[in-house]
């Protein structure tokens, strides 16, 4: 009797959840500002569409689009010191296919920020110029990267792109030194407006400027891109 009502109470209570899509939820969730002199931010989805940019009043401005409760993001944020982590992640207990599943994030451009996206499948789009970058680091599945970095950074930062099937494709600021170290199970790489010197894709203010841009692109990536505009 105990089974019994135990696998009543399951099946009545995840339902809903687990059965057929429901109607599209779109929810915004946002995090203040506050005192914290840098801040880690961590991007964990699965699979679906992923969109970052800047111009947040406050920390991050965040737009959610699902079509079942349990697809809802984890949205947490902590500060510690001088530090705050902020963690945006897909559920772990996912399973089955969605219409659709997308993340629209912008975060504030003055706050100092270390981005780490883990990226499984679909289509991701960082639009990251006019944000404070210290760190950038982009774990690729299966899918397309869109990266634009166009903009006029006050300080050096470094890029990493490992991992992942499909194409990659990145924008690089003009006003600044660029180099970029491409290894791995790379397909066809293209490379405008760069020379390959010493192994790695420089640009003409490589040494001469007063910020550089490091970026490091390793493993099965079938195309990339370096467009220098």
């Amino acid at each position: 009797m105990l089974a019994l009502e135990l696998g009543l109470f399951l099946l009545v209570g995840c339902g809903h959840d687990w059965g057929p899509p429901g109607p599209e939820r779109s929810e915004s969730r946002n995090i203040p500002m506050d005192q914290s002199e840098e801040v880690r931010v961590n991007l964990k989805m699965g699979a679906g569409e992923l969109t970052v940019d800047g111009g947040a009043e406050q920390l991050m401005e965040g737009r959610f689009v699902y079509h079942r409760l349990r697809l809802r993001p984890e949205v947490s944020y902590d500060a510690a010191g001088f530090r705050g982590h902020l963690t945006v992640e897909e559920p772990s207990h996912l399973g089955g296919a969605t219409p659709r599943y997308a993340w629209d994030l912008r975060f504030n451009d003055q706050k100092p920020l270390d981005l780490d996206v883990d990226f499984g499948a679909g289509e991701c789009r960082l639009n990251l110029g006019d944000l404070t970058l210290r760190r950038v680091s982009v774990q690729m599945g299966v899918g397309k990267l869109r990266m634009d970095l166009r903009g006029t950074p006050k300080h050096d930062y470094s890029v990493y792109v490992h991992g992942g099937v499909g194409e990659a494709t990145i924008y690089l600021p003009g006003s600044t030194g660029i180099e970029a170290d491409v290894q791995g199970g790379i397909g066809d790489i293209h490379a405008p407006g760069l020379e390959k010197r010493d192994g790695r894709y420089v640009n003409d203010l490589y040494g001469h400027s007063n910020t550089t841009v490091h970026l490091d692109i390793r493993g099965g990536i079938g195309s990339v891109h370096l467009i220098s505009q």
